[in-house]
C-alpha cells in the first residue's frame, strides 16, 4: 500500500502540476493587473469590517475559517520538510508561489461568493467550487458534464478533508508532544478527539467563534516568539537571505544539484500551506455576509499572505539562522546529507517539528519542544474544524434535495444521520493519524491536496469570467465612491441563484424563503 500510495503521489504531483500553479498564478496576476498587490489597502480595510448574520459570519470570521484551515502543520512542519529535501531555495518558491497564488485565491474565493446558496437543514451560507463547477456553466450546453465534475470534486474533497489531511495535523501535534513532554500518541489522539468532537457538533457558528478567537492570538504570538530568535541571531540573515536566492536558482554550489527539487518542494509546500487554487479557501469565504462577492475574494487573497509570506517566513528564518536544518539528497532522510546549518544533534532527528523545536531551544533551552507543541496543538486543531467543514460542505452537495428527507425507523433526516457518520469518521482519522508514522500521514495528505488542485485549478480557469466581472463592477463602483452592490443580472452573470433573491442593501432575500438551492 505504501508503494502504491508513493507512486500516485508521483504521478499527481508531477511537474504538470506544478507548472499548471505557477502558470495559473501568472495569468491571474497579470488578467487582474496584479489585484493582489493594487488592492492591499482594501484588503487590510475589508479584513476588520462587515457584519454577520443569522445566515452568515462576518468577513473577519470567515478570514479566520479560511486561515485555520491555511495555517496547520504545514506552517511549521512543511517547512522544514521542503528546506530538508529542497535546500533553503525552496523557501524562495514558496513566497512566489504565495505571490502568485494571492490572485488564484482571489478568483477562486469570489466564484465561491458568487455561486454560494442557503444550506437546507441550517439556512447557513454554504459554497464552495464544487458550487461554482456545477452552477457556473449551468445555462450552457455543458452543464451536464460540470455538474458530474462538481460532483466528482466533493467526493475527492469528503475523502481528502474528511479521511487523508486531518491524519496529517494530529501526526504532526501527537509527534510533537512525545518530543516534548514524552506524552504517548494515543493519549494525544483521545484528548484531541474530545476536543473536536465539542466544537464541530456547534455547527459553522461555533466553529467560526473558536476560529476568530484562537488564529489571530496563537499566529501573532508564533510570529512574535520566532522573530524574537531570528533578531538574536541577526549576524547570520546576511548568509541566510544570501543562500535561499542563491540555492533557488542554482546559483549555490552546494545545492546547484537540487535546485529543480526547491522548485517541487517549495510550490508543493507553499500550496499544502496557503492552499491557493487548492479550493478549501472557498469554502470558507462563501459563508461571510457581504454585500460583494469580490469584497471576500480581497480578503482571502491577503489569507495567503498571512499564511506564506508571515507564518512560513518566520519557521523558516528561525530554521535556517539558528543552523537547525539538515539538507539531503533525494526525498527521503536516508539521502546523503548535502548540507547542515550545525545546530542539530548528531543523533538522527526526524524531519518536521523537531527542527523548529531545536532552532527555539537555541535562545531558550529547553522551552522550544514545550512552545512547538502547543503552537502545533492549536494549529492542527483549528486545521482539522477548518477541514470538517469543508468536508461537510461538500456533503451537503452531494446529497442535495435528500438533506431533509426523514429516514425510516431513525430519528433525523438524512442530512443530519450523514453529518454524524461524517464527523465519527473524521475522529476516527484524527485518532489514526495521531499513532501512525509522519511518512503515511504526509502521503496520504499530499494526495488529497493535489486531487483537489487538479480539480479546482482546471476547474477556474475554465470558469474565470463572473470572477473578473465582479472585480471590474467592485472596482468601478468603489471609484464612483460607493460602496459596492452586487447584481449578477446586470453583469451579465447566470445562474447565481441567491443573489438574483438577495437584496445587498437590506441584507435580506427579495422573496423570504426556508431554503434554495
Amino acid at each position: 500500500m505504501t508503494e502504491f500510495l508513493n507512486t500516485l503521489n508521483g504521478y499527481i504531483w508531477s511537474n504538470a502540476l506544478i507548472f499548471l500553479c505557477l502558470g495559473a498564478g501568472v495569468y491571474f496576476s497579470i488578467r487582474s493587473r496584479f489585484v493582489q498587490v493594487r488592492q492591499v489597502p482594501e484588503m487590510l480595510r475589508l479584513m476588520l469590517k462587515g457584519e454577520k448574520s443569522p445566515s452568515g459570519v462576518s468577513s473577519f470570521q470567515a478570514l479566520t475559517m479560511s486561515l485555520a484551515g491555511r495555517v496547520g502543520t504545514g506552517n511549521i512542519a512543511g517547512v522544514a520538510t521542503a528546506i530538508a529535501f529542497g535546500g533553503p531555495g525552496a523557501m524562495f518558491w514558496m513566497w512566489a508561489v504565495a505571490f502568485l497564488g494571492a490572485s488564484t485565491s482571489f478568483v477562486e474565493c469570489t466564484l465561491g461568493q458568487i455561486y454560494k446558496v442557503r444550506d437546507r437543514l441550517t439556512y447557513e451560507y454554504r459554497g464552495g467550487p464544487a458550487y461554482y463547477l456545477s452552477r457556473g456553466l449551468g445555462h450552457t450546453r455543458v452543464a451536464p458534464l460540470f455538474k458530474v465534475y462538481g460532483a466528482v470534486f466533493a467526493l475527492v474533497t469528503v475523502l481528502a478533508c474528511g479521511l487523508l489531511l486531518p491524519s496529517v495535523q494530529s501526526n504532526s501535534m501527537a509527534v510533537a508532544m512525545e518530543n516534548a513532554w514524552g506524552m504517548s500518541t494515543w493519549w494525544v489522539g483521545v484528548g484531541t478527539v474530545i476536543l473536536l468532537a465539542f466544537i464541530i457538533i456547534g455547527g459553522v457558528k461555533r466553529i467560526a467563534t473558536f476560529a476568530s478567537i484562537v488564529v489571530p492570538f496563537m499566529a501573532v504570538l508564533y510570529i512574535v516568539l520566532a522573530l524574537i530568535i531570528v533578531m538574536a541571531n541577526a549576524s547570520a540573515l546576511p548568509g541566510v537571505v544570501k543562500m535561499v536566492f542563491a540555492s533557488a536558482f542554482g546559483a549555490d554550489a552546494a545545492f546547484g544539484a537540487i535546485v529543480g527539487s526547491a522548485i517541487m518542494w517549495g510550490v508543493k509546500r507553499g500550496i499544502y500551506s496557503n492552499e491557493a487554487g487548492q479550493g478549501t479557501g472557498p469554502h470558507a469565504a462563501a459563508a461571510a455576509e457581504v454585500s460583494h462577492p469580490a469584497k471576500q475574494g480581497l480578503v482571502q487573497a491577503f489569507a495567503v499572505y498571512v499564511d506564506t509570506l508571515f507564518i512560513c517566513s518566520a519557521t523558516g528564518f528561525l530554521i535556517l539562522s539558528t543552523g537547525a536544518y539538515r539538507v539531503f539528497e533525494g526525498e527521503s532522510a536516508t539521502g546523503a546529507v548535502i548540507a547542515s546549518g550545525g545546530a542539530l544533534p548528531s543523533s538522527v532527528v526526524e524531519v518536521g517539528p523537531a527542527y523548529a523545536q531545536i532552532g527555539f531551544d537555541t535562545l531558550w533551552s529547553g522551552a522550544g519542544a514545550s512552545f512547538i507543541a502547543v503552537s502545533l496543538a492549536f494549529f492542527c486543531v483549528t486545521t482539522i474544524i477548518a477541514y470538517y467543514y469543508m468536508a461537510e460542505t461538500n456533503l451537503r452537495f452531494l446529497i442535495g434535495r435528500f438533506a431533509t428527507v426523514s429516514v425510516p425507523l431513525i430519528r433525523g433526516t438524512v442530512g443530519s444521520n450523514l453529518t454524524m457518520v461524517l464527523q465519527a469518521l473524521i475522529l476516527v482519522s484524527v485518532m489514526s493519524g495521531a499513532v501512525s508514522t509522519a511518512a503515511e500521514a504526509w502521503t496520504l495528505g499530499d494526495v488529497g491536496v493535489g486531487l483537489m488542485a487538479w480539480l479546482n485549478i482546471v476547474g477556474i480557469m475554465i470558469l474565470q469570467q463572473p470572477a473578473f466581472k465582479a472585480l471590474r463592477d467592485f472596482e468601478r463602483q468603489k471609484k464612483a465612491g460607493l460602496d459596492p452592490m452586487f447584481d449578477p443580472i446586470a453583469l451579465g452573470i447566470r445562474n447565481a441563484k441567491f443573489w438574483e433573491n438577495y437584496d445587498p442593501k437590506t441584507g435580506k432575500d427579495k422573496v423570504p424563503a426556508t431554503a434554495l438551492s
